[in-house]
């Protein structure tokens, strides 16, 4: 079967409506594209999941066992999520049928992160297939995770992959996700850790009453008073060379009927944190009581994830950063910035985790795009990075 380049699979891949949690099939044309790798398909709740691997080293495990030593294969995984936003209205063309324009390729899902799927895919096929005799004197297990719940609420995506993995003792030693990383060019940020998110809601307890008779009345509102400025932004530490600081930002404050003679019988402030590793949801929790203490209040308070740090001397920091370097050639910094994302995942299960992919500027938005170099640019760092690893 005659190999489609990268921009070739790209443009399949859009073509699949894949609305989380929609598969829609296209495992099935990944599967095609990497034909040679072992594939183990784990779903639940509605969502589908796709492992693919490949382990090499049949020469080498003949060598092993005649000199009676034993090895264990060093495992690399790529991982990315095939499901995209709904596209919204005001397309200029239809967002499931990719169009090139210029420079870029138009689509739902060419930056976030189809394009990054593309470009591991065609780097592992193509390197596996020109490299197969080098491979397999290496001790080396190559493979892809790929979920349609990562837009989503990720209940029954990566993390109930590496749960299973976990099970059969095939955990990956370290991992790449190909999540939209660089900024103002090509290999100009690595993400190498994120930081966590907490999401709150206070609902402070008042009377509600006349506004003409406020001595009848008990309003959150003025209870509250000189007290926000305390809440509202504030910085709940100074953060680090990796991290900003955990920032408690708010993001929605309502109460009262819509009425000028009425006061309001609660006020409900909602916010969150993105907290670095010096702030926990504890901590916060703390921040807060001590505070509004005094007021009649309730608190509710959750972690949706947890902040991680994958050591910039890491070996898959390291030789990612190198292998960008070669083909960018700009040295890449190493940043924690941005929401969340399913490398929060490995970084729970102990693994060595980054993130690199094509620039990030029209990720959810009308008219999503990638470039075209980019993306081309971003084939070849995974190929050389994995040609690293062969070296190794």
């Amino acid at each position: 079967m005659e190999q489609k380049n990268t921009l070739e699979v790209l443009k399949k891949l859009i073509a699949y409506p894949t609305i989380t949690p929609k598969e829609c099939g296209i495992y099935e044309f990944i599967r095609s594209e990497l034909s040679c790798f072992e594939a183990l398909e784990i779903n639940e709740g509605g969502v589908k999941n796709l492992f693919l691997f490949k382990r090499f080293g049949k020469m080498q495990k003949q060598y092993i066992e005649s000199q009676n030593r034993c090895s264990k294969p060093l495992h690399i995984c790529f991982s990315g999520h095939i499901d995209v936003v709904p596209p919204g209205e005001g397309w200029t063309e239809e967002p499931f049928v990719p169009v090139l324009r210029g420079e870029y390729l138009y689509g739902r899902g060419a930056q976030d992160m189809k394009s990054g799927v593309a470009a591991f895919v065609c780097a592992l096929r193509d390197f596996v297939s020109q490299n197969i005799y080098e491979l397999e004197k290496s001790c080396l297990i190559f493979s892809i995770l790929l979920t349609s719940d990562e837009e989503g609420s990720g209940t029954y995506g990566t993390k109930i992959v590496l749960d299973e993995l976990k099970k059969q003792n095939f955990l990956p030693d370290m991992a790449i996700v190909a999540e939209p990383t660089c900024e103002e060019k090509m290999g100009d940020i690595i993400k190498v850790g994120r930081r966590g998110s907490i999401n709150g809601t206070i609902e402070i307890k008042g009377v509600q009453g006349h506004a003409a008779y406020p001595k009848k009345c008990q309003n959150p509102v003025e209870m509250l008073g000189s007290r926000l400025g305390y809440i509202a932004g504030i910085e709940l530490d100074n953060g680090d060379e990796h991290f900003s600081p955990s920032k408690l930002v708010i993001t929605d404050i309502r109460g009262g009927m819509e009425a000028t003679n009425v006061t309001p019988a609660n006020l409900k402030i909602m916010f969150n944190v993105r907290n670095s590793t010096h702030t926990d949801i504890q901590s916060v929790r703390k921040y807060i009581e001590k505070i509004l203490d005094g007021i009649p209040f309730e608190l509710f308070i959750t972690q949706s994830s947890q902040p991680f740090l994958t050591k910039i001397d890491s070996n898959i920091a390291m030789l990612l950063s190198e292998a960008a370097s070669d083909i960018c050639g700009v040295a890449p910094k190493m940043s924690t910035d941005g929401g969340t994302s399913d490398a929060r995942h490995f970084a729970n299960f102990g693994l060595e985790v980054v993130e690199f992919g094509v620039r990030n500027d029209r990720i959810h938005s009308v008219d999503e795009r990638v470039s075209i170099k980019d993306l081309e640019i971003l084939y070849r760092v995974f190929y050389k990075m994995l040609d690293k690893f062969k070296g190794d």
